[in-house]
This record gives structure tokens, C-alpha cells and sequence, in this order.
């Protein structure tokens, strides 16, 4: 894992979370809480609808604001939790009043001016920031954590993923979804989709972003595609992604197969991921243990398994792997805080 750093020497910042009472936003809190990260103050903001809830943090009750133009003066670090248009909307406001905003949304994140941060992955890339730094989608964050290090050590010609995502990715709605359509099947009652479009409970189907036409991929896929690229630096890379949701609460997994530049062996590709931070080797071939949805949820290593040759590509130049991590952490809250935790030691 990346060292935490040491605050004693730096400013202690005055914080906002935009979207503080959504799932993202509670796990930015608790990330905050359990990294012991410096912050002078804490700001809660959120829309009109939240407005009057309290939020625990470090022993007292934090009141929810309504988020407004103006909710940004003395603020130096803005988390935005939000969708896209909040961020487009009040990113601007908080830039303006002097804080750096790190936005989770898709937002900013193919504006060039905007860095797309996994730290393990491309932290030089803070550099020269303009005030707004993107935090990537979910699947492009625990996908390239895994394959950067086997890029930068063998390279890369090719990459193909199967993802099987949780309801997190679709925020607390969804995740209560699975559970209220989990507890109706198990009693033989029909539970009609709210926020999703299929059937959730002991079902999986493609991810439910809009299609695009002329591709056949989804939005989902499209965005991996895009931000893999990106923060990869590859921007030619061949890619293909299949996104599909699964009834797991909050952690996703993935299947993958790279084309590196020559063939490798499985033990040295083993050798360069049990070296890569952010990474676990999850690979008990004789207990047939390898990553899982239940043991990657609530820490934030991705697990990375099943390290073999992929017999499809007759070339042997490709290898498959397996690999979970948690959506809300990794995928999002504490890939966010620890792009703050850099620019504070910057």
C-alpha cells in the first residue's frame, strides 16, 4: 500500500464534502477518520432534501448545509460526491474561493487540464494542477492499479476485461435495491425495479448505462475505455470492456487478459504484483482461494489472483488474471483521500 504520510510539518486544511450524506460521501468521512487525516474543519454539503441531518465525525455531530455558491469561502480542499452537473455547476465556486477541488463525478475527468490521479498509477500527473483534479471512474481505478506495474515492467499491447460490478457503483439507492429484492425473493414476493432497470435480487445482466449506437457499448464501458487510457498514458491502446452488474453490495471484480510484448511467465508476473502497491496476491491454487467480492469489501487493496497463461491467444503473449476490490473505497472515497494526502506533502 502507498506509505501515509506524515502532516506535522503542513497546514491543516479546512475540508468540504459536496455529497456528504450519499454512500460515496460516508465513506470519504470514514476514510478521513481512519487515515487521521489533518483537517482543520469539516464542512457537510448536500441538497436542500438533507438539509437538518447531523453526521457523526471525530465525536460530534456535523450539520448538513444546503450547498450553494457561497459554501465555499475559507474552504482549501472540496471533495465533490455529487453527479456531473453538481460538479459542473459548483466546482467553478469552489476553485474561485481558493480550494482544490477533487471531484469523484465524470465530470472533469477527459478534460486535459484536469488531472485523472490514481496514485499508485500516475501521481506525477498532479503536477501543475489547475485547482480541479478527477478522480476516476471505479473500474478504470482497480483495473489499472494491477496492470500499471505489469505495463511498466513487460509492456502492453492489448487489454481485455469482463467486470462484474456491484450495486455501490449505482450509489446507496441501488444498494438498498439488492437487499429489499434479496429479502422479497427469499420470501416468494415480487419486488418490481425502482432504481434500477432489471430485476436485481439472484440476477446479474449488462451494465445499465445508455448504448451507444454506433458502437454497441455502453457509457460504462465506453468511460473504462477512455480513463484507462488515459491514465496509462497509452492513448492508442487496444481495449475491449464488457461491464455487468451482479447482486454483490459493494465490491467489484473483474476478469482480465493482457497482451504484453513478449511471453512472460506466470511466477514473473506473481513477482512484479506482489512488489506493486495497492496490490494483494490473493492465488491459493491448491484451496482453490482467490479474490473475492466479500474479502476485498471494506479494505483498500485490490486482490489480484488466478495468474495464468491465456490459452486463447496462441502467440503466448498474454496473461489472465482475477481481481476484486471495494467500489467505494478504492473505486472511489479512499482513492480521493489519498490524492489529497499527496498534495499535502507536494
Amino acid at each position: 500500500m502507498l506509505t501515509q504520510p506524515s502532516y506535522r510539518s503542513l497546514r491543516n486544511p479546512a475540508v468540504a464534502i459536496v455529497g456528504g450524506t450519499g454512500a460515496v460521501g460516508a465513506e470519504l468521512i470514514q476514510c478521513l477518520v481512519a487515515r487521521d487525516f489533518p483537517a482543520a474543519s469539516v464542512r457537510l454539503l448536500a441538497s436542500a432534501r438533507s438539509a437538518g441531518r447531523t453526521v457523526a465525525f471525530r465525536g460530534e455531530d456535523l450539520p448538513v448545509e444546503i450547498l450553494s455558491e457561497g459554501s465555499f469561502a475559507g474552504i482549501d480542499l472540496a471533495f465533490f460526491a455529487a453527479d456531473a452537473e453538481t460538479a459542473l455547476a459548483y466546482a467553478p465556486h469552489a476553485t474561485a474561493a481558493g480550494a482544490i477541488v477533487i471531484d469523484n463525478s465524470s465530470a472533469f475527468r477527459m478534460d486535459l487540464d484536469c488531472p485523472l490521479v490514481t496514485p499508485e498509477v500516475n501521481l506525477e500527473t498532479l503536477v501543475g494542477h489547475r485547482g480541479i483534479i478527477a478522480n476516476p471512474n471505479c473500474v478504470a481505478i482497480l483495473a489499472c492499479v494491477a496492470v500499471a506495474p505489469l505495463q511498466r515492467r513487460f509492456g502492453l499491447r492489448r487489454l481485455q476485461i469482463a467486470t462484474y460490478q456491484a450495486a455501490s457503483g449505482a450509489g446507496a439507492p441501488a444498494m438498498a435495491e439488492l437487499a429489499a429484492a434479496t429479502q422479497a425473493h427469499l420470501v416468494g414476493e415480487t419486488y418490481p425495479p425502482k432504481v434500477l432497470r432489471h430485476p436485481y435480487a439472484f440476477n446479474l445482466f449488462s451494465h445499465d448505462a445508455d448504448i451507444d449506437p454506433q458502437s454497441g457499448y455502453n457509457g460504462e464501458e465506453l468511460k473504462v475505455m477512455a480513463e484507462t487510457r488515459r491514465m496509462l498514458g497509452s492513448f492508442n491502446l487496444p481495449i475491449g470492456v464488457t461491464c455487468v452488474r451482479v447482486p454483490v453490495l459493494r465490491a467489484h471484480a473483474m476478469a482480465l487478459s493482457l497482451e504484453l510484448d513478449a511471453p512472460v511467465a506466470p511466477a514473473s508476473i506473481r513477482e512484479v504484483l506482489a512488489e506493486a502497491a495497492g496490490v494483494r496476491i490473493v492465488d491459493d491454487r491448491d484451496n482453490n482461494h482467490f479474490p473475492m467480492p466479500v474479502e476485498a469489501e471494506g479494505q483498500g487493496d485490490v486482490l489480484v489472483g488466478r495468474i495464468r497463461r491465456d490459452l486463447g491467444d496462441p502467440s503466448g503473449r498474454s496473461v489472465a488474471l482475477f481481481l476484486a476490490g471495494d467500489q467505494l473505497l478504492k473505486g472511489a472515497a479512499l482513492n480521493a483521500v489519498q490524492i489529497a494526502e499527496q498534495l499535502l506533502i507536494a
